[in-house]
């Protein structure tokens, strides 16, 4: 029920056009607000290429989030084959992570790229990220146009189909730039995306807050603003159902070393 949360805004006049749309696999979300789908307009000067996203804004109580279809299905076909050609995943201590002091290997695939000298730190384990190569900065360069925010670093994911997944956790790593939004781009199979409020975790919890759930689509752009990650924890629950892959890119603004420097002083 995606549609439960949606809120019009009138078109203006200007280089980023906002109405309202929707976009998504379907309209399954069980707590999103009713808000308003914008189009985006952006005509990228340099070579006069204009491209339109039709967004639709996700809200609820501290949650701000933004969809849209990002490539149209023949460019998320060739991408994401492009992506199952060229991209390697990490093996051995840094395809495992640490819960509750043990070690369990991350039921997924997963690597990293970036600026140099960036480094990512979650569930015990630190990620130095590879080079950038030509496929993720198109890709990086497409979600920059369509979102006005730039980013230095990018988290790959693989699953292999639905019994892959990844759990309740919230992106707010230290070396995140603080307030800045995360952008999740999927590719492959149609999967199931869920929100829960941190006050809402447990049966025993205080409040009774919904979570939000949505279905990524092929090619589709996900924008976690400020302060959603201070507030939810989202996951990609198991699905057995589901028997093709996914490859799932979030990208971060990360701070650079000098700053992470200055900031323990």
């Amino acid at each position: 029920m995606m549609d439960k949360f949606v809120i019009k805004k009138n078109v203006t006049k200007s280089k980023r056009i906002l109405v309202d749309e929707s976009a998504g696999c379907s309209d399954s979300g069980s707590h999103i607000e009713d808000l308003t789908g914008k189009k985006r307009r952006v005509v990228k000067a340099e070579t006069l290429q204009e491209h339109t996203y039709t967004w639709k804004r996700i809200r609820a109580e501290n949650l701000s989030c933004d969809y849209t279809s990002l490539f149209s299905k023949v460019e998320a076909n060739d991408l994401f084959q492009q992506l199952e050609k060229d991209i390697v995943y990490f093996t051995g201590d840094l395809s495992k992570v640490q819960v509750y002091g043990k070690w369990h290997n991350v039921p997924r695939k997963q690597v990293t790229f970036g600026d140099e000298g960036l480094t990512y730190t979650f569930s015990g384990i630190t990620l130095s990220p590879k080079p950038w190569i030509p496929l993720l900065i198109h890709i990086k360069e497409r979600v920059q146009l369509a979102t006005g925010h730039s980013f230095n670093f990018v988290l790959i994911n693989r699953y292999k189909d639905g019994n892959d997944h990844i759990g309740n956790h919230r992106d707010d790593e230290k070396e995140l730039v603080p307030q800045s939004p995360i952008a999740s781009v999927s590719f492959g199979a149609c999967r199931d995306f869920i929100f829960r409020h941190r006050d809402s975790q447990s049966k025993n919890s205080v409040r009774n807050i919904e979570p939000v759930k949505l279905e990524l689509e092929h090619g589709s752009l996900l924008m976690m603003n400020f302060p959603t990650n201070v507030y939810w924890y989202h996951s990609l629950p198991v699905r057995r159902k589901v028997l093709a892959p996914r490859v799932n890119l979030t990208f971060r603004k990360m701070k650079p070393q000098n700053q992470r420097s200055l900031d323990m002083q």
